[in-house]
This record gives C-alpha cells, sequence and structure tokens, in this order.
C-alpha cells in the first residue's frame, strides 16, 4: 500500500513538494448523482422551477469550482487548467453530473473533477430545494485518472446512483 504524502516524518501535515515531478498532461474524470422525486424530475424537464434552470447553473457551478479547487482543499496545488467540461442529465430518478478536468502539470487533477461535480450537484440541490429539500446527493467518484506518476486508473463500474439513464435533457460545455 502507498503512504500518504501529506504527511511529514513526524505526522505534521504537509503540502507536497511536485517541483522535481515531471511535467505531464493529467486528466481526470469524475460524477456523482442528486437523488430526486418524480415530481421534481418532471419540474426539472418542463424547467418549472423557480429559480431557472438547474442544469445550466450546475453546469457553470462545476466549471467555476474546479478553478477554485485550491481554495476549497487546503493542500491541492493551484494548477493551470487547461479544458473543464462538465455535463448535467436528467435521468428518470434525478441529475447525474460528470466532469472531466485536463491540466499539464505536475501534480494530477482528481480533486478538480470531484470539486467540479460536488459544486454541480449542490447546485441542483440548491436549485431544486424550493420543490423538495429530500433529494439526496450521492456516488461522487473519481471514475478515471490518466497521467502522472502513480499511472492511470479506472473504476470498474461508473454508474455513480441508483438511477437509469432515460437522458432526454443533457447540459455539456468545454472551458478552457
Amino acid at each position: 500500500m502507498a503512504k500518504l504524502s501529506h504527511y511529514g516524518v513526524r505526522g505534521e501535515v504537509r503540502m507536497v513538494d511536485v517541483s522535481e515531478k515531471v511535467v505531464t498532461t493529467r486528466t481526470a474524470v469524475a460524477q456523482g448523482f442528486v437523488k430526486m422525486s418524480a415530481a421534481v424530475v418532471r419540474a426539472v424537464k418542463r424547467l418549472k422551477n423557480p429559480k431557472g434552470n438547474p442544469l445550466e447553473i450546475a453546469r457553470i457551478a462545476g466549471i467555476a469550482a474546479a478553478k477554485r479547487t485550491a481554495e476549497w482543499i487546503p493542500l491541492c496545488h493551484p494548477l493551470p487548467l487547461t479544458h473543464i467540461d462538465v455535463t448535467a442529465r436528467l435521468c428518470q430518478n434525478g441529475v447525474e453530473v460528470r466532469s472531466e478536468v485536463t491540466a499539464t502539470a505536475q501534480t494530477g487533477v482528481e480533486m478538480e473533477a470531484l470539486v467540479a461535480v460536488t459544486a454541480a450537484a449542490l447546485t441542483v440541490y440548491d436549485m431544486c430545494k424550493a420543490l423538495d429539500k429530500g433529494m439526496e446527493i450521492s456516488g461522487i467518484v473519481l471514475v478515471k485518472k490518466t497521467g502522472g506518476k502513480s499511472g492511470d486508473f479506472l473504476r470498474g463500474a461508473t454508474i455513480a446512483g441508483n438511477h437509469k439513464n432515460n437522458s432526454k435533457k443533457t447540459t455539456r460545455s468545454r472551458s478552457r
């Protein structure tokens, strides 16, 4: 098992020194799910939401959050992200959120992808909470990562929530 890299020899927390690491192109894909009632799904589908289109706002929130990951997670390095793609897809029992982040850097972008999905899922909740405060956010996971010293990672199952993907409405973005 690999050792935790954010601890010094005496157990003190530290930011990892990446100055000797090789600059490579690194990507990460993450996903999560916002489970909601059939009534809320219908409202989102018809865009009958008091605050507007939650899928579009979630997409923008995910992009913005990925860019600010070092502010959310204290020991993350600020990275020059070269690509952020966030999708919010309406499914039979909720919204599936997915992000893909890329950078050419000395450390990976897993946290940026996870933060993007988390912010997008929280935004869906915020946008729909007037209709139902009982929604659940679940299944926030790293699906895939490439690049770097530790090599590639691919999660076996890529379904974030217990949902059927009957998507008709998808909001997709690419940011640079």
